[in-house]
């Protein structure tokens, strides 16, 4: 699989894919740097030919309750109730060749080896159909529209339950 794990030496070139793909919603190196320090194992990087063309951030947080955009967030929770997926961002040239689905797999595992029965993450950009072909569904927002509104005018909370591993006899 060309997806590997994020090391700190990958970062300014995730910084460099996140202004070019996320024009719109900027964040800081810090903010990403933070969260591939809090939480290593959720973080990758799709390469090809020794350059970043893809990345994910990934941590256990709250389900309901996305972090706010550009901002630190100091430490992750001690009892999280979702896999929040922060970013999956591909280079247009990276996109329809199977690389969101792989590393979307990759996460459920992620999710189900941290014990949480479910991933979250707030679609952008036109991602909702992506995500719901992956099988996330929009969650009801209720409180959080101001908050959902920094993320653009599109954007939705959505949630994947993880069904529970079938106990053998």
């Amino acid at each position: 699989m060309p997806w590997r794990l994020m090391t700190p030496g990958d970062l300014a070139q995730v910084q460099v894919l996140a202004d070019a793909i996320h024009v719109d919603h900027p964040e800081d190196r810090a903010v990403l740097a933070e969260r591939q320090r809090l939480y290593p194992s959720g973080c990758f990087v799709l390469t090809e030919d020794a350059h970043v063309i893809g990345y994910a951030l990934t941590h256990p947080w709250h389900l309901g309750e996305p972090p706010r955009l550009n901002r630190l967030l100091g430490e992750l929770p001690s009892s999280p109730t979702t896999y929040y997926i922060h970013d999956v961002a591909l280079l247009p040239t990276a996109r329809g060749r199977g690389y969101a689905a792989q590393v979307t797999d990759r996460l459920i595992a992620q999710a189900r080896e941290a014990g949480l029965d479910n991933l979250s993450l707030v679609a952008v950009n036109g991602s909702r159909t992506f995500w719901e072909k992956a099988g996330f569904r929009v969650l009801a927002a209720g409180s959080l529209t101001a908050k959902l509104a920094s993320y653009g005018p599109e954007a939705v909370l959505m949630t994947h339950p993880l069904a529970s591993p079938s106990r053998g006899a």
